[in-house]
C-alpha cells in the first residue's frame, strides 16, 4: 500500500506542482519509491549521499543545479540546504507552464528550519512519508480512519491479541530495513542509525555548538521514555541538568528530522490552538523508541511500565500513516480539560468534526474506559462524530454511557498482526 497509494498521488502532483518535497525519517521505502517514479516519469536522479556531490551542493549550488539535468530527483535533499536559494531561482523562471522540475526528498524539513528563510508558495506540494503502517507490513487492508467518521463504523473479522504480539509490534516499528531482521541485527542496525543518520541530519538542520553529541543523546535516549506523555520542559530540563532553551530548540530540530512529533491539546478556540496547554509527546517509530530504552524483548516490554505509552503512541502514528492516503485531510490533537479528564487522541476531519479515541492495552473494557470521551463530547459542543475505545480483544461493541453510544474497536482494525 506504501507503494501503491504514495506512487500514484506523487505522480499527479508532478503534474500540477513545479516542486514536489517528499519528507519522512530516514529509510529504504523513501529512496526506493523515489528511484522507482524517476524510472516511470524519465526524471534524472541524484543522491545528495554522494560525497562529491554533496561537496558541490554545498560550494556552489547554483552552479551544480545548471550542470545537471532537469527534471530531476534530489535525493536526501536536507543535506545541502543551501540549494533552496538555487532551486526556487529555477523554479521562478521556468514559467507558469512548467511543472514537475524537482522531486526532492528529505529526511528532515529544512523549509522549516530557522536556517532556512526561503519559501515556495504555490510552487511546492508537501508529502509525508513516515515509516511503514502495520496493514502495509502484514497485508492487512483496513483504512480505518476514514472509517471512523463513516455513518456505521465498518465491521470485519477480528482476532483478540495478546501483550506478546503486541509488544513484538512495538519492538519491530515500521521501519522497512529492520522488518526481517534478528534481534541482534535490529540492535546493530539502530545504533547505527542513531550516530550515522539521525547525528548527520542534526548537524544539518542546526548549528550545534559544543558538546552537543552527549547532550542530544541523553534527551533522545530519555524523550524515549516519555513517548505517550505530556510535556513538561521545565522537568526534562531538570532532570538531564540541562539548559531549558536547548532542550526546546533540540526538540524542535528532532520534530522537523521526524524523530518525534508533539501533539497540542484540543481546544473549540482555533485560535488559541498552540498556544494553550501542555502537548503530548511521541516517537514517530515505536522500534526506535524500543530500542532507545533498551527494551528488545517482547517478554519484558510487555510488563514494563513502557508498554501502556508505547501502544498509545503506536495507534497514534498509525493514523498518521493512514492520514497520507486518506480520502479527507485530518489534524490530531489530544484532549486534557481543567479536572484532568483525558483522551488520547482526537480526530478532526476538514469540516471541523471530531472522533475521540482511547487507546487501552486491555483485552476488557469498563465503564470507566470512556469517561474522558463523555467530557470531549460535552466539550466539543456538537462537534464530535464518535468516540472509540481501542483495546486488545476481538468484538466491535457498542457502548451506552451518560447519554452517549460509544464504541470499543479491536485493535487488529488498525492492521496489527504477530510477525
Amino acid at each position: 500500500m506504501y507503494q501503491r497509494f504514495s506512487k500514484k498521488r506523487i505522480v499527479q502532483l508532478l503534474k500540477d506542482f513545479r516542486i514536489v518535497y517528499l519528507i519522512g525519517p530516514r529509510q529504504a521505502g523513501k529512496s526506493t519509491l523515489a528511484m522507482s517514479i524517476a524510472r516511470e516519469t524519465g526524471l534524472a536522479y541524484y543522491t545528495l549521499d554522494d560525497t562529491a556531490l554533496l561537496l558541490a551542493a554545498r560550494t556552489d549550488p547554483q552552479g551544480l543545479l545548471g550542470a545537471l539535468s532537469t527534471p530531476m530527483v534530489l535525493d536526501e535533499f536536507q543535506l545541502a540546504p543551501e540549494l533552496i536559494r538555487a532551486v526556487k531561482q529555477i523554479s521562478d523562471s521556468a514559467g507558469p507552464v512548467k511543472k514537475g522540475l524537482f522531486l526532492l526528498t528529505g529526511s528532515a524539513d529544512v523549509f522549516k528550519s530557522a536556517k532556512t528563510q526561503e519559501a515556495l508558495p504555490g510552487h511546492m506540494a508537501r508529502i509525508e512519508l513516515f515509516p511503514l503502517s502495520q496493514e502495509e507490513i502484514h497485508g492487512n487492508r483496513c483504512r480505518l480512519l476514514d472509517g471512523l467518521f463513516e455513518k456505521k463504523l465498518p465491521v470485519h473479522a477480528a482476532k483478540a491479541l495478546d501483550r506478546k504480539t503486541i509488544a513484538n509490534a512495538l519492538i519491530h516499528g515500521g521501519y522497512p530495513e529492520i522488518q526481517s531482521k534478528s534481534p541482534r541485527s535490529r540492535s546493530v542496525w539502530f545504533a547505527s542509525y542513531i550516530s550515522g543518520r539521525l547525528l548527520k541530519d542534526f548537524e544539518s538542520m542546526h548549528a550545534a555548538k559544543g558538546d552537543y553529541y552527549s547532550k542530544l543523546d541523553a534527551l533522545i535516549r530519555y524523550l524515549a521514555g516519555l513517548s505517550g506523555n505530556l510535556v513538561k520542559y521545565a522537568a526534562i530540563s531538570r532532570n538531564l541538568r540541562q539548559d531549558d532553551k536547548t532542550v526546546k530548540r533540540y526538540m524542535e530540530v528532532l520534530e522537523l528530522m521526524f524523530i518525534l512529533h508533539r501533539l497540542e491539546p484540543y481546544v473549540r478556540n482555533t485560535a488559541k490552538r498552540g498556544v494553550v496547554g501542555m502537548p503530548k509527546l511521541h516517537f514517530l517509530d515505536t522500534g526506535l523508541a524500543c530500542h532507545l530504552l533498551g527494551q528488545n524483548k517482547p517478554g519484558s516490554l510487555h510488563t514494563s511500565r513502557f508498554y501502556g505509552a508505547l501502544l498509545e503512541t503506536l495507534v497514534v502514528t498509525e493514523f498518521f500513516k493512514q492520514a497520507v492516503w486518506a480520502e479527507d485531510d485530518y489534524r490530531f490533537w489530544h484532549f486534557r480539560d481543567r479536572a484532568g479528564n483525558e483522551v488520547d487522541v482526537v480526530v478532526e476531519n476538514s469540516a471541523g468534526e471530531v472522533v475521540g479515541v482511547e487507546i487501552k492495552a486491555s483485552a476488557t473494557i469498563k465503564l470507566e474506559d470512556f469517561r474522558g470521551l463523555v467530557h470531549l463530547a460535552d466539550y466539543a459542543r456538537g462537534k464530535m462524530r464518535r468516540g472509540v475505545v481501542f483495546y486488545s480483544g476481538a468484538n466491535l461493541l457498542p457502548v451506552r454511557v451518560a447519554g452517549h453510544t460509544f464504541h470499543a474497536v479491536p485493535l487488529h482494525y488498525l492492521g496489527l498482526s504477530g510477525h
